[in-house]
């Protein structure tokens, strides 16, 4: 017998947003309806609620979820069971029916994969609503597309939800999401309701997000046995961008520590004022990368990370036992990065290579969501130009767009890691220096006067918009970058035998770093850029860029903007 229905959700408990895609809804009457909802909006609840009134209406009988992951399954399950829904988060392919007394179940897009046609049964033998999660994991290219639309062609409705817009391949589109013909040729889908980041700001559904952007330089040996030396920000070419960017991540550099420092103060200024709960996440590549950050954030805090990898079978216990404790960090590969309710998490330190648009924005979305007024979300990532476009961009509304066959397909999403380690590559040694905050979409530095004002405790609102201007958040954090470096050097633990090129770089990078602030201090005294300067600099001293010269070279300059500055 099929579980009794329940009443609806009560308008009064739903948010603005909510209410106007459920009117939408009940104005369309569609079989099929795509909500686009950025991260921490709550598509959950407005789900809920469009089944409880279902329900209510007798329009269904039945209940189905599909997610991602099984950790959601459990999520989803409790969210149910909150407002009255009896959902079977652990119903397997092997029991053919859906249990006696539920209104339903929560499955991931694996199993139904797995046996399409139990839930092509279980779906058509009662009036259902399959609510699809995140459902660009339809269109990955795993088959699970054909899967889904096997499953539940015969569903009574289907609501599709995605936390962002997405992209597929031309061949790959997502079941029951409708298209639109593009003047190109191509293909865009048609969400019947989108409420994006901008909107959920403004209606203080979400946090304001300040990225803090970290530059420095990496040192590798190439498979010739040569020594490269590139900046994050000033690489030449994308291949060294990306090789300087892996060795930055690499945990024997001091960069990762450097990073997790400043996270750590952020976190300290949180816990002292406005969040007194607050927790930081640290997104790894891998498991080797997340458990070595695991012992630099002990090192650099004095208390373990929580560690919470994709195959540990009780990755789901320390999820929900993270969520509502309070541990000060987690570090994590990719279990965070999607539909995981973290509430208290404030801060993300961005220790991974992956960089497409979709996991940009669900990783961030994680540390989003608002309980109060007052709250901001601090995110640290390295200053290369993938993730700073990501990062400009995030407000920005996409579609998901399907470009022409004949089209340039460079933007299609299909790998998510950077270009890999080039054949032979060793990474020697990384340095991290706080480079910008963004704001509006640029890229902020501490201007000459931004410090006027500023006093102790000014720094406990860092990034609370209207309480600080943006060149004032770049003054605080260039400011405290000298201390967190120190720390960071005293965290990591350093081989006994460096390489002799290594050592020689590590006695260059006070140099560097004092011909940089030298460089800053005579751009703002003569209105120049920091460029033309740097060209005069090397105009004077010969040699390469100041992310691969010599001490000697370093020592010249420096006495050269010093000279300078005197007249």
């Amino acid at each position: 017998m099929a579980a009794p229905h329940r009443r609806p959700i009560g308008s009064a408990g739903l948010r603005v947003w909510q209410r106007q895609a459920l009117t939408r809804y009940r104005d369309e009457a569609a079989r099929d309806f795509l909500v686009t909802a950025t991260p921490g909006s709550g598509k959950t609840t407005f789900a809920l609620a469009l089944a409880t009134e279902l329900l209510a209406r007798r329009a269904i009988e039945r209940v189905v979820v599909v997610c991602p992951t099984d950790h959601l399954r459990t999520q989803w399950a409790e969210a149910a069971e909150r407002v009255g829904l009896a959902l079977d988060p652990e119903l397997p392919n092997s029991v053919g029916a859906v249990r006696a007394g539920l209104t339903g179940y929560v499955t991931t897009y694996a199993q139904v994969a797995a046996k399409p046609g139990v839930h092509a049964a279980r779906s058509s033998a009662r009036r259902t609503l399959v609510i699809l999660d995140e459902v660009h994991h339809a269109g990955d290219g795993l088959s699970w597309g054909d899967a889904v639309a096997e499953a539940f062609e015969r569903a009574e409705r289907r609501l599709c939800l995605t936390g962002t817009p997405f992209r597929t391949r031309p061949d790959e589109r997502i079941p029951f999401v409708r298209y639109d013909v593009e003047a190109d040729g191509g293909l865009a889908s048609h969400a019947d309701f989108v409420y994006g980041y901008r909107e959920a700001l403004r209606d203080g559904v979400v946090r304001p997000v300040v990225f803090a952007a970290y530059t420095g330089t990496s040192r590798w040996r190439n498979s010739a046995g040569e020594v490269v030396a590139a900046s994050l920000t000033e690489s030449a070419t994308r291949r060294i961008e990306a090789t300087a960017w892996r060795t930055a991540l690499n945990p024997r550099g001091q960069w990762v520590a450097h990073v997790i420092a400043a996270m750590d103060e952020r976190l300290s200024e949180l816990r002292s004022s406005s969040m007194p709960d607050a927790a930081g996440l640290v997104l790894a590549s891998d498991q080797d990368d997340a458990r070595a950050y695991a012992e630099i954030v002990a090192r650099v805090t004095g208390t373990a990370p929580a560690v919470i990898v994709s195959d540990d079978p009780k990755a789901s216990e320390r999820i929900a036992r993270f969520a509502a404790g309070e541990g000060r960090i987690a570090v994590c590969v990719r279990m965070i990065s999607e539909g995981v309710d973290v509430p208290r998490a404030a801060c993300l330190a961005w220790m991974t290579s992956y960089r497409t648009p979709l996991f940009f924005a669900q990783a961030v979305g994680r540390v989003v969501r608002a309980r109060g007024d007052g709250e901001v979300a601090t995110v640290f990532l390295p200053a290369v130009r993938p993730l700073l476009a990501l990062a400009a961009a995030m407000e920005e509304e996409r579609n998901h767009v399907v470009p022409p066959p004949s089209g340039d397909t460079l933007d299609v999403e299909v790998a998510e890691r950077a270009e890999g380690e080039p054949d032979g590559f060793e990474a020697l040694d990384a340095e991290a220096e706080f480079a910008h905050v963004l704001h509006a979409g640029r890229a902020v530095v501490a201007a000459p006067g931004s410090a006027a004002g500023l006093d102790a405790s000014d720094e406990d609102y860092l990034g609370l918009p209207g309480l600080l201007s943006p060149e004032q958040m770049a003054h605080v954090l260039a400011r405290r970058d000298a201390a967190l470096r120190n720390r960071a050097s005293q965290a990591v633990q350093r081989p006994l035998e460096a390489p002799p090129e290594v050592v020689a770089w590590r006695a260059a990078a006070d140099l560097r770093r004092e011909v940089n602030r030298l460089v800053s201090v005579l751009a703002a005294r003569t209105d120049r850029p920091h460029g033309q300067v740097h060209a005069q600099l090397r105009a004077r001293v010969p040699g390469p860029p100041s992310a691969s010269a010599s001490a000697e070279v370093l020592a010249a300059r420096r006495d050269v903007l010093m000279e300078l500055l005197e007249r």
